[in-house]
């Protein structure tokens, strides 16, 4: 009888311990969902979910970003226009309701910053400053980067890089690398650079993006997307590729496409990047695409760069008899 009783009040214990957590409590139901377009082509759109017990929503709009919130009514911003199948998830510790809906949006993006080049001179100060020197810039390079007239000037209604075969400080080619770290960045939208590629083995002409946050984060922890990339060694193949932890240098993301005429024609290479995707294009060709998430640098502010490099470990073997080469860019727009 002294054994029973303890054993007996434990047996009580346990059962009391063992009880249901959400013992009165009922799983969200009757989950509804409504969605209104702003009418002003932003992309905006003011969502409204309500359901019966529910403690908190999640969404997923339909481009793989998601977000929790309490309460059920979100503003979210596509970045691109679209027919998005948007689910939304009812949920409390009892369990969980969902429910999909379509929206269509229309998105009209607005030109937020260019360069024309229609100044003669120097490139305008305002909006481009310059990388100076040379040590190979990491890949063995061999141009000397200037601020010269000679490597970098308006004319025509064009901007002209100008690689030249000279002696000068030490190194045996001049070039010029122009960036607008400092003076613009931005994060999302669409990017177009219209060029025309300089012609010579061994030059390598760029058009592209770093993250604003190279100077604390280093490289490639900052994230890089080169919008074109093209060897005078391979005529007409452009490369589009990005840089990032994991996928950089030789084992970086990227693709490339063939085109007629490089280096005599103008081309437009855009990328267009939001919180979803990156998509790099020639003439309006998507040829590379990555999905852009959380995990990547590519959610914050880049700045632009443009310049040639000469040979090194990409640009290759520069030929004896070159002597000159230029890229010429007749404008460079952002779109937001």
């Amino acid at each position: 009888m002294k054994l029973f009783i303890p054993v007996f009040l434990l047996g009580l214990i346990m059962i009391s311990c063992g009880k249901d957590k959400n013992s009165g409590v009922n799983a969200p139901a009757n989950l509804t969902v409504s969605a209104v377009v702003a009418t002003d082509n932003s992309g905006n759109v003011n969502f409204t979910a309500s359901a019966s017990n529910a403690t908190s929503y999640e969404y997923g709009f339909g481009n793989g970003v998601f977000q929790t919130i309490s309460s059920g009514a979100v503003t979210y911003r596509y970045p691109a226009s679209g027919t998005y199948t948007v689910t939304v998830v009812a949920k409390n510790s009892a369990g969980q309701v969902s429910k999909t809906i379509d929206v269509t949006v229309t998105v009209t993006l607005s030109l937020v910053w260019q360069d024309e080049f229609d100044t003669p001179g120097a490139p305008d100060p305002g909006k481009w400053g310059y990388d100076l020197g040379a040590g190979g810039w990491g890949n063995n390079e061999l141009q000397y980067y200037t601020n010269r007239l000679e490597n970098a000037s308006v004319s025509g209604g064009t901007l002209k890089i100008v690689a030249k075969s000279e002696v000068f400080s030490g190194s045996n080619y001049t070039s010029a690398r122009l960036l607008s770290k400092g003076k613009f960045s931005f994060k999302y939208g669409k990017l177009e650079f219209r060029a025309k590629l300089p012609t010579g083995g061994g030059t390598w002409p760029a058009l592209w993006m770093l993250g604003d946050n190279i100077s604390t984060a280093g490289w490639p922890a900052c994230g890089e997307i080169d919008v074109m990339e093209h060897l005078g060694n391979q005529p007409n193949k452009i490369y589009g590729t990005l840089h990032y932890p994991g996928h950089s240098g030789g084992s970086a993301d990227g693709n490339t496409t063939m085109i007629t005429n490089a280096q005599t024609a103008f081309h437009i290479y855009t990328v267009e990047w939001n919180s979803a995707s990156i998509k790099i294009s020639v003439d309006g060709t998507v040829f590379h695409t990555v999905t852009n998430t959380n995990a990547l640098p590519f959610n914050q502010n880049f700045f632009l760069i443009m310049n040639i490099a000469m040979g090194g470990n990409f640009g290759g073997t520069v030929d004896p008899a070159f002597s000159i080469g230029t890229m010429e860019v007749d404008y460079v727009r952002v779109y937001q």
